[in-house]
């Protein structure tokens, strides 16, 4: 017994065990508490109730089948979502990190703008869709530009955070070897700069998700947005709830591509023995 627990106990040898494990554990109490006859209702007052708020995961999963393998109906759909999501992303991305090199490198600059910035970032920029539905029409441009304007923030200020905390002593040292502006921009502010973008990417993959769905919500006839919206209308759960896991899976995956990038490019940081484990 105590080898077999030497072998199951947690540690970074058997993390992915886990990760499924959990995952598995969780579908399993869903099934639970949302399939008929299973368990006695503890909330709802029958157990129909429970599967018609939360779905049934076999029919769930169903679902995704049948979109992906005996139907196919999914893939146009969800190419349109991934388009949307993707130069969203990259276009709010590259402005971010362009705003946010110019303004931390340009002080006055930056204390023009800073109440303009302040003030288009607490603003809640969901509510921008339909005025961009007006201005660029129902297609994919008006859902990229939703999902700019939510990735832009988050990566405009970590870039400039990340330039802000430049160590003096290394930019006067750089300065002394006769370092350019060029050289200490390539050199200096963007390796300090490039941990900060990449944790920011990690966080806007998600938003820009959240742009190109809100966008199909307010008006599409393409998009997985679109596809749960029609779901909701039917009062359909279950391909609602699939709606979301297929968008889910692609977040994820297209989080992982920004990790992989991001192994690739900080290859000079270094690395616990750990965090390589992982």
């Amino acid at each position: 017994m105590t080898t077999m627990w030497r072998y199951i106990k947690p540690s970074t040898k058997n993390l992915r065990f886990w990760q499924i494990g959990l995952l598995v554990l969780i579908f399993v109490i869903w099934h639970l508490v949302t399939k008929p006859g299973l368990i006695p209702p503890l909330v709802f007052e029958n157990d129909q109730q429970a599967a018609f708020f939360f779905g049934e995961p076999l029919r769930v999963f169903g679902r995704v089948w049948a979109w992906f393998i005996t139907n196919g109906d999914i893939y146009q759909h969800l190419w349109v979502t991934l388009l949307e999501t993707v130069l969203a992303f990259g276009i709010g991305t590259v402005l971010g990190l362009a705003c946010g090199l110019w303004l931390a490198l340009s002080p006055l600059a930056a204390a023009i703008a800073d109440p303009y910035i302040k003030a288009a970032n607490s603003m809640p920029r969901v509510i921008l869709a339909p005025i961009f539905a007006v201005w660029f029409g129902l297609g994919i441009a008006s859902k990229v530009a939703l999902g700019v304007t939510l990735v832009f923030f988050i990566v405009f200020f970590n870039v400039y955070q990340g330039v802000k905390e430049v160590s003096p002593v290394v930019l006067a040292n750089a300065r002394m070897l006769g370092a350019s502006q060029r050289q200490l921009l390539s050199h200096v502010y963007l390796p300090s700069a490039t941990s900060w973008v990449f944790s920011s990417l990690h966080t806007s993959v998600g938003l820009a998700f959240v742009g190109a769905v809100v966008g199909e919500y307010l008006g599409s006839s393409r998009g997985v947005g679109y596809l749960i919206l029609q779901a909701e209308g039917a009062f359909d759960i279950n391909t609602v709830m699939a709606g979301i896991l297929v968008l889910t899976v692609f977040a994820l995956m297209l989080d992982a591509a920004v990790g992989k990038i991001e192994v690739r490019l900080m290859r000079w940081q270094p690395r616990t023995a750990e965090s390589e484990r992982l």
